[in-house]
């Protein structure tokens, strides 16, 4: 997956505001958080695989496709 990719499936399927992402941190403003890795990662001059704001947007976005899912297990009667 491109970055490219992850930004037209975030543009698709908009993340939610506030997301608590791991014990330590928590995004107040989602939007605000990917405008900020879309930019460091257009600005960086290095290998893509060593930038930092890549690995935070493929995380990110890893987190935000597996909520939903666990969401749906979690509602579904047994």
């Amino acid at each position: 997956m491109t970055p490219e990719e992850i930004k037209r499936y975030f543009e698709a399927t908009p993340p939610p505001k506030e997301v608590d992402w791991k014990p330590w941190a928590k995004i107040t403003d989602s939007q605000v958080f990917l405008k900020s890795c879309y930019s460091t990662i257009n600005n960086y001059k290095g290998s893509l695989d060593m930038c930092p704001a890549w690995w935070h947007l493929k995380d990110f976005y890893l987190l935000v496709r597996r909520s939903p899912q666990e969401n749906k297990s979690e509602n579904q009667p047994e």
